[in-house]
């Protein structure tokens, strides 16, 4: 048996949210599985249609995190079948005490502390009492080397995908009502935080709309800074070129993203905030869409550069502007776009789940 506990589960929506339903129904196809995760007001609907057993945890975050160590301690002592205890954040784990084998998956920003801080010393602690770290990609194993934790305990994994729906054609109608049958067409889907750097990107906006004038970038989400970013796009007169959209449905936003052209992410560090990996280029390069991504961070291990996509320096403007245009000349995201499909194969669960499989 397998334990798996986590701060981020469905219904919950998001990215680390998706890598831990993924992992953990995928190992639920080889062995029993019993979850201990966050309260969420929806959990009841959504945990009956598993096949495995859910603990749903809740109260202040402080105690519900001292409460879920208290019952996954007690789980083990009275279950003697269970192999090992997987976490999603090394906190997870900081407090387990078994014998039993540990592995904590590290995404880069939970990590990115400077080294001899208060901070930093506490995560090598914690990491010292685990026996096998998974990173999501070479950029988080070579920052985790970096701050201290021991290079033999780490392994890369990429976070997995499952394969895609045929695009609802009842959807593309929709669609293209919604985007005026525009082209060429960017998007992002993502939170609105500045390490995803949307500013930039209608920043470039401005300049490539002279040479496509007809040019559309749709971007998906909610955060912090769509205000600013709304603000942005107001201030440059691209409120023509740049669509907002939230709170739309999950074959909506597939649609609008099998639709469009190329997925932009040019993602930066900001402060120690960082993109691990990217699952969203996979995302949209199952749907034979390439994209732009950031240099910092791991978004070298979801795009070949110059082949399903590119990677560019986020921090320069001259460079987003160059790549945008690049992949948008001569209609290169057709072949870039092909690859990136044949390229994401390598990324779907039933893949992957076969690395972790390796180190249980």
């Amino acid at each position: 048996m397998y334990i798996v506990v986590t701060r981020a589960f469905p219904p919950e929506i998001g990215g680390m949210q998706n890598l831990m339903w993924g992992l953990t129904y995928s190992l639920a196809k080889y062995n029993l599985v019993k979850v201990f995760a966050d309260y969420h007001e929806k959990y009841k609907e959504h945990d009956e249609k598993v096949s495995f057993s859910i603990d749903r945890v809740g109260g202040l975050k402080l105690f519900r995190k001292h409460r879920k160590v208290y019952l996954v301690n007690e789980f083990i002592k009275k279950n003697k079948n269970v192999n090992c205890v997987i976490a999603d954040h090394w906190k997870s784990l900081e407090l387990i005490k078994t014998t039993k084998k540990k592995i904590c998956l590290i995404h880069s920003k939970e990590i990115n502390h400077k080294k001899g801080s208060f901070s930093n010393r506490r995560i090598l602690k914690a990491f010292d009492n685990i026996d096998q770290v998974v990173a999501n990609s070479e950029y988080t194993k070579n920052l985790a080397v970096e701050i201290g934790i021991d290079q033999n305990k780490i392994i890369v994994i990429n976070p997995g995908v499952f394969p895609v729906k045929d695009i609802d054609k009842s959807l593309i109608k929709e669609t293209e009502k919604l985007l005026k049958n525009k082209n060429p067409r960017l998007i992002t889907v993502s939170r609105f935080d500045k390490r995803k750097n949307h500013e930039k990107v209608i920043m470039a906006l401005r300049n490539l709309k002279q040479i496509y004038p007809n040019i559309v970038y749709t971007c998906i989400g909610y955060g912090d800074e769509e205000e600013n970013i709304k603000k942005l796009t107001k201030e440059l007169e691209l409120d023509e070129q740049v669509i907002f959209l939230k709170n739309i449905s999950q074959d909506l936003k597939n649609t609008l993203v099998a639709r469009s052209n190329a997925f932009v992410m040019p993602s930066i560090i900001h402060k120690t905030s960082v993109e691990g990996f990217g699952i969203a280029y996979v995302e949209a390069a199952q749907y034979g869409i390439p994209s732009i991504g950031g240099k910092d961070g791991g978004a070298s291990d979801a795009i070949k550069n110059n082949e399903t996509g590119i990677i560019c320096d986020g921090n320069n403007l001259e460079e987003i502007y160059s790549s945008i245009d690049l992949i948008l000349k001569n209609n290169s995201y057709v072949e870039m776009g092909k690859k990136a499909k044949e390229y994401s194969n390598k990324f779907e669960w039933n893949n992957i789940i076969k690395e972790y499989l390796k180190i249980l």
